[in-house]
């Protein structure tokens, strides 16, 4: 059978604290199908998908009781709508990010080219796929998987929570103020693969926030985001 090429991980081992005992594991999470299809036949299943799925669930699970016993007053619905704050596809990437996840991922010569660590969608599957790796390399025990959960994932609650609901709350807060709102794209840089476009948020005509993003729609969010920031102090 290929070998797979070597993936020095102690770095990232170091940083989240926790060494893995079949290291093949974290290099697969880490690996892209892109980068895999480049390898021989043999290997082309060597790729973090099936890690990513296993990890979704874990994190489901653990996010799921982390908030039950730490908001015993809030409603089902409640809980629902601040687990998806914490776990949708940006929240993800965000924290993914803040591990370096995105620098150290192997992709494919095309993805690379095409701009595949700046894709939420990619390095959020990294995020799972870690998770997934972790619950494995620890004999599928839940210890382990929630440490880095609660650590790297279930942190800055209340901002996250804001972040996620920012446009709806700032149309909620301009409609009681009896505010128009609205939003400009005033930027746009960056080769096509990985433009980053620029918002800015208007109450009754006046610049209440700006915000960048990899999407217009992410920029609206920064922006609002920024303007209830802004409010707030």
């Amino acid at each position: 059978m290929s070998r797979v090429p070597f993936m020095d991980t102690a770095a990232l081992e170091e940083q989240i604290g926790y060494s893995f005992h079949n290291r093949e594991l974290l290099e697969q999470a880490l690996t892209h199908t892109s980068f895999a299809n480049e390898l021989p036949p043999d290997l082309h299943s060597f790729h973090y998908e099936r890690l990513e799925f296993l990890g979704d669930a874990v994190l489901e699970a653990v996010s799921s009781a982390f908030l039950y016993k730490r908001f015993p007053k809030r409603k089902e619905g409640e809980l629902t709508r601040l687990r998806a704050a914490l776990v949708c596809e940006p929240s993800l990437a965000f924290c993914a990010r803040k591990l370096g996840l995105d620098k150290i991922l192997r992709l494919g010569r095309g993805e690379e080219e095409g701009g595949g660590r700046s894709k939420d969608s990619i390095v959020s599957d990294v995020l799972e796929a870690v998770i997934g790796a972790i619950f494995l390399d620890s004999g599928e025990d839940l210890a382990a998987p929630r440490a880095f959960i609660e650590k790297y994932v279930l942190c800055d609650i209340e901002e996250r929570e804001l972040f996620y609901d920012a446009k709806s709350i700032l149309q909620e807060r301009a409609q009681q103020s009896g505010k128009s709102i609205k939003y400009e794209l005033t930027g746009e840089e960056g080769p096509a693969h990985a433009r980053v476009y620029t918002s800015t948020v208007y109450l009754d005509g006046v610049p209440a926030g700006t915000g960048s993003g990899s999407s217009k729609k992410e920029s609206q969010q920064h922006a609002a985001f920024a303007a209830l920031k802004a409010e707030n102090k």
